[in-house]
Formats: C-alpha cells, structure tokens, sequence
C-alpha cells in the first residue's frame, strides 16, 4: 500500500505542478490556491478509489445476498446515478420488489460495466435505465455524444439478451433556479440530444420510454421551479412527479 500511495503522489504532484510550470511566472502578490494539508492522506484515498473505480464493491454484498435466494416475480432493478440513488424507491413503491442500483456521480462506461453484476446476475424481470447527465458533465472525462449513446446501447441489449425487459428514461432537465446553477454544467441542447436519440433507439429496439423529461420540465426548459433544491435532483414533490411515469412504463414492459 505504502508504494501505491507514493505513487499516487507522485502522479498527483505530475498532474498539478506541470500545468502551473507550463504559466509559472513572477508575481506580485503571492495568493497560491489553497493546499491540502495531508497530502500522503490525499494521495491514500485516491489509490483507494482508483482500485474500484467503477464502484462495483458498493452493492457486491447485497448482490450476492439476492443472487442467493430464488428471483423475486416482478423485480425490477433502477440503473442509474444519484438522481436513482437518492430515490427511497421502498416509499415510493411500496410493497414491489424493486432494487436500487444508482451511485452518485456515475457515467455510462462505469454503468456498463456494472451491468453483470448488478443487473444481470440478479436476474430481474426488468430495467428501467436513467443515465447520462454526468456523462454530459465531464465527471469521468470528455465523451462524444456517440461514445454515451453506445454505452446506453450496450447496456440495453446485454439486458435484452438476456431476457431482461428494457426501459429507458429520458434525462431529467436541470435549472438555475436555486443557489447551484446548473446549465453551465448539462447544457440543455446536449439534453435534449440525449433524449431525441434514447426516444428514437427506445422504438428502434422495442424498449419501453419512460419520459421523465416532460413529467417535470417547465415552459422555459428547465426543471420546474420547487421541485429540486439545487437544480440537478428532484426532492420529494420532484420525485414524487416520476414516480408514476416508472410505475406506468414498468407495467407497460412486463405486460
């Protein structure tokens, strides 16, 4: 661990000096960013986070407690970021044997990478799939819209094939209604050209759109006032909005 360690911090040292060497120049008055004052610590946690960097121990142990019993009829698994991992899907639906599989901050390519694990292996009637938004936002690096378009694809025809009902939901708009303006970060265009292609591929391949967007968006293309604390995830009244929208299409798909 100790060699780990020091590597990240010389990785971390790399990453921050370089760029500042590249614009270094005299100043006159001396304002550095503000230092972490544990950088050894700094550099553990991130060798840490590095080693699961897909996050696939999150739901290990709970997955192989499913996995040892027989499937429930009707489970339906919730694939998504913190939008689904902060849904208590228990209140919400009560009595359903629904499974959250949301990690907050999470793009496609780690997504698709825990669908095995935390979809598959669990052999669920059904997924409803809600992602993109951080894959807009940069949270693991640049993409293409057709690199997170393909994600969203693999993920929907590994389920399908194994026979696994697919629902897509399109991404929820964000707002700059409260003290976290948001479009900065998602813009809304690249929102929007999400959704055109999950609703055209949701047709194409005969997956189930559950509409998210319109349930809650404003005449002005942003998440309607009061239904999200900082414009990016619904609260309570916003999820109380989506919740119908996924209970109609997870009938729709197990019909």
């Amino acid at each position: 661990m100790r060699s780990v360690i020091y590597g990240c911090f010389t990785f971390l040292c790399c990453t921050i000096l370089l760029p500042v060497s590249a614009r270094a120049q005299l100043v006159e008055n001396f304002q550095p960013a503000k230092a972490n004052c544990c950088l050894p610590g700094a550099a553990e946690r991130l060798a840490d986070e590095l080693a699961d960097w897909n996050q696939l121990g999150r739901y290990h142990a709970d997955d192989q407690r499913l996995m040892a019993m027989p499937p429930e009829p009707g489970r339906v698994v919730f694939l998504g970021d913190s939008i689904t991992d902060g849904w208590d899907l228990a209140r919400s639906f009560p009595g359903k044997p629904y499974v959250n599989r949301g990690i907050s901050g999470q793009t496609t390519p780690q997504m698709l990478v825990r669908t095995f694990p935390d979809v598959i292996d669990l052999h669920p009637a059904a997924v409803i799939i809600l992602a993109g938004t951080n894959d807009i936002a940069g949270n693991t690096g640049p993409e293409t819209v057709t690199m997170v378009e393909e994600n969203l694809q693999a993920i929907s025809e590994l389920a399908a094939q194994h026979g696994i009902k697919v629902i897509l939901c399109t991404l929820t708009p964000v707002s700059d209604y409260t003290a976290h303006p948001q479009t900065g970060h998602r813009p809304p265009t690249d929102i929007l050209k999400l959704n055109d292609w999950l609703r055209n591929y949701a047709e194409e391949s005969h997956a189930v759109l559950a509409d998210y967007y319109h349930a809650i968006v404003d005449e002005h293309g942003m998440m309607r006032e009061g239904f999200s604390n900082d414009g990016l995830h619904p609260n309570d009244k916003g999820y109380k909005l989506l919740a119908p929208v996924a209970e109609a299409a997870i009938e729709k798909a197990l019909r």
